[in-house]
């Protein structure tokens, strides 16, 4: 742990998502117990198939378990309203994905920015924000391109400032590094880990690779939906 005594910011207990298709159920995570400490930076480890990209999705608010309990930074998501759930994802947690995801019509700034547009903040607040995180990234001399004329790293940096722009408490990537080369995959791992160590951001990583490993404050591997022994 980071920080001795940090508060349990994701407490999970007996979390349970089946999707039904036909008559058949598919277990996507199955009765999984987990508490996660405010600034852990946790590497969640398995195949595919495992429920890495399942869990996450619950954490994110982006979908809702079938059973169990699901608290993530003081709230219920089981008994969260589909608007409350809407504000949780704007400004809660800060999602990167494997295939970023970006709007192919919108600018590196513009679509950086979109998150805080669509909680409501000016374009007068939210652009100077935006062009502190390009900085960061040193994307500053992309912020007019648009993503097809971006490299994979810069299309991942854009979407790793574009999860930070409404500064929440969680960040929570799948496979962030699954369509980069070794060397863009090993920036984006240091700049995840420093968003944790620099930042104090609470970081779970969803991941094949090893590069996150020497990083990692809590590893947790999954298998066939449940919490095992690492891979």
């Amino acid at each position: 742990m980071n920080q001795e005594a940090s508060p349990t910011v994701i407490s999970a207990k007996g979390l349970t998502r089946i999707y039904k298709l036909g008559d058949s159920e598919v277990v996507g995570v199955s009765q999984v117990d987990l508490d996660i400490a405010a600034g852990e930076l946790v590497v969640l480890k398995g195949n595919s198939g495992s429920g890495k990209s399942t869990l996450l999705s619950l954490l994110a608010g982006l979908d809702r378990p079938t059973g169990g309990e699901l608290v993530v930074a003081q709230h219920d998501l089981n008994a969260t309203s589909d608007s409350l759930l809407t504000h949780f994802r704007r400004q809660v947690v800060g999602m990167v994905f494997q295939s970023f995801n970006l709007l192919p019509t919108l600018n590196v700034l513009e679509n950086i920015c979109l998150p805080a547009l669509l909680a409501g903040k000016s374009v007068a607040e939210s652009h100077p924000k935006g062009m502190e995180l390009l900085q960061w990234l040193g994307l500053e001399s992309r912020l007019n391109h648009l993503p097809a004329q971006l490299s994979g790293g810069e299309m991942q940096r854009t979407a790793i400032a574009r999860a930070l722009i409404n500064d929440p408490a969680i960040i929570l990537a799948d496979e962030p590094t699954g369509n980069l080369d070794s060397h863009n995959g090993q920036i984006v791992m240091d700049l995840l880990a420093e968003l944790n160590q620099k930042w104090k951001r609470t970081v779970l990583i969803a991941t094949h690779s090893t590069l996150a490993d020497e990083m990692a404050s809590v590893k947790i591997g999954l298998k066939d939906g449940m919490i095992t022994g690492l891979p």
